[in-house]
């Protein structure tokens, strides 16, 4: 049986682009992990989709994941099926422009084959602790 761990992940940019930064608060029975990082030239996406890659590779064997974003770009692109038709498609959008993030949403997709992961969309800037934490976090990166 897979062990169960909680994920809140956050991604920020000042200037979109322009410096960003990701957190996420990792959570697995009474322990919690906290990690964060940053980029010199990136976008808000990026750095929320960062945020969940950094976060699934910690982990360091298979689990059943609950991950919470604000992102709705992120969560959609699974929750919808954006991801299964990118690839169909050959990693082009249905306006025939191509996927902007492409390599971070191949390493996400890996990852989700690692771990059974279930996206949750979280209202951001408002009253979940774990997400204003990673906000937090994620803007102290900013350089």
């Amino acid at each position: 049986m897979k062990k169960k761990v909680e994920i809140y992940t956050d991604g920020a940019c000042s200037g979109n682009p322009g410096p960003g930064g990701w957190a996420a608060v990792m959570m697995y029975g009474d322990k919690k992990k906290e990690i964060s990082g940053g980029e010199p030239q990136t976008t808000n996406q990026r750095m929320e989709m960062k945020a969940a890659v950094e976060a699934l590779k910690a982990l360091k064997f298979p689990c059943e994941v609950n991950l919470y974003s604000d992102s709705a770009y992120l969560v959609n692109a699974f929750k919808q099926g954006w991801t299964e038709r990118w690839q169909r498609n050959g990693w082009v959008t249905s306006q025939k422009t191509p996927v902007a993030n492409k390599d971070l949403w191949e390493e996400l997709l890996q990852l989700t084959r690692t771990h059974d992961v279930k996206f949750i969309k979280v209202k951001g800037h408002s009253d979940n602790e774990y997400n204003n934490r990673c906000d937090e976090l994620a803007r102290a990166e900013i350089r």
